[in-house]
């Protein structure tokens, strides 16, 4: 099946984070295996200090960019936005210990699995633009998303 991109959705449209906690600027493009997002690194972005953003924080940006590829995939659908876990990472690595302010980042997720109960694998990469080409990290993220969040969230069911 050939790739093809699919509409085009705002951020806050397809995850259930709010305010300062959405940490991506942009879904730049997205299909049924991957979705590539941007951000440029803000002073007054949160965990920003002088330096920037840790570059932990690369993870996060990753599991935001996985759970709008869900939401995306759950507009397309027709289906409501749910919620999802980050169950772990797996070899997250990074070229720096810092985003700088000003730094343009895409971080570009592909599903690899998909699970009947939820699980999911990602393979994750995150790449800083122009002057900041030098920035790379990697990763592979485990994900959850049970078909109820909420009884799930009550231990009513796996």
């Amino acid at each position: 099946m050939t790739s093809q991109a699919f509409a085009d959705y705002s951020f806050e449209s397809v995850v259930p984070h709010t305010g300062t906690m959405v940490l991506l600027d942009h879904i730049d493009f997205w299909d049924e295996h991957e979705l590539q997002a941007s951000v440029t690194v803000r002073p007054d972005a949160p965990f920003a200090d002088e330096r920037g953003i840790p570059a932990w924080i690369g993870i996060e940006l990753m599991a935001q960019s996985i759970g709008a590829f869900g939401g995306c995939r759950s507009r397309h659908g027709g289906q409501p936005v749910k919620i999802g876990f980050l169950v772990g990472s797996r070899r997250y690595t990074c070229t720096r210990s810092y985003f700088p302010i000003g730094a343009q980042l895409q971080v570009q997720v592909k599903e690899i699995i998909h699970a009947d109960n939820g699980l999911c694998v990602f393979e994750c990469n995150l790449r800083g633009l122009d002057d900041h080409a030098d920035i790379h990290a990697t990763a592979n993220i485990n994900v959850f998303q049970p078909e109820d969040p909420e009884q799930f969230l009550q231990g009513k069911s796996l």
